[in-house]
Formats: structure tokens, sequence, C-alpha cells
């Protein structure tokens, strides 16, 4: 199968789920919003990102597909879901995506110092995430 520049080639989305990351692309927080300006169009590092990918089931709030690198924005409610967070990053991982998670308040306050932890992650995380068929799926219909 020929990667077309989605992330996953022929994942399956469930239902509903398409326009969920709609309605959360026009409703971001504050900090999802002043760290968009960042990423967008290609201005950290040259790098593209795409703002609430669906990725096996989940919605992230930014990815880099060259990078293979999540960009998460937490808030507080963070802070009650540590368990459903961490087994999101541990299917991610599984696709050799690497998940940074920041907090509102650090965007907020020290936007330089977010933005410069991501440019460090996007040189040292270089990996092409696992397709499909790499992960054992096999040719899935799109």
């Amino acid at each position: 199968m020929v990667d077309d520049g989605r992330v996953v080639v022929g994942q399956r989305v469930p239902e509903g789920l398409a326009e969920r990351a709609r309605d959360l692309r026009r409703s971001m927080t504050r900090a999802e919003s002043a760290l968009w300006q960042e990423l967008r169009a290609s201005r950290l590092g040259g790098r593209k990102f795409r703002r609430q990918q669906i990725i096996d089931g989940f919605i992230v709030d930014s990815y880099c597909h060259a990078a293979a690198l999540v960009v998460e924005v937490d808030g507080g409610i963070h802070a009650q879901q540590t368990e459903s967070d961490s087994a999101r990053d541990d299917t991610l991982a599984s696709r050799v995506i690497l998940t940074l998670r920041v907090s509102n308040d650090e965007i907020l306050h020290n936007l330089d110092a977010v933005l410069n932890h991501i440019l460090n992650a996007l040189a040292s995380h270089t990996q092409k995430p696992l397709s499909c068929e790499e992960r054992g799926w096999g040719e899935v219909s799109r």
C-alpha cells in the first residue's frame, strides 16, 4: 500500500470521530490556539504539523508525520486521567510515534521554552510511523 500523505493509510475511523476532530479544530483552547499559531504552515523548523489528527482511534492535538511526533496539550483534567493518557501514549509508541506532553500553563507562560522542547524532539525523533502492513494488520480497505 502506498502512503498517500495520510497518517495511517487505510485506517478505520470509528463513526463520528472525524466529526469530533473537526469540532475540536473549531473550538481549541487558548493554549492550543497559541501553540497552533507557531506550528501551522510549517513555521516550526520547517516541519508540517496537522491538528486534531486521528491515529488508531485517538484524536491527537498536533502531529508531525515526518518526525512521528505527537504534541499533546494537557489541561487540568489530565491529572485525573493519567492511566488513560498512559495507555494512549503506549498505543502511539507501538506505532513508533513519540508523544510529547505540555501543559496549558507552560504554553501560556513560557511558549519559547515549549517551542524549543518541540524543536529538540523533532531533531532527535525522526522515525517514520509504522504502516498497517508493517504492524501486521495486512491490507486494509479505504
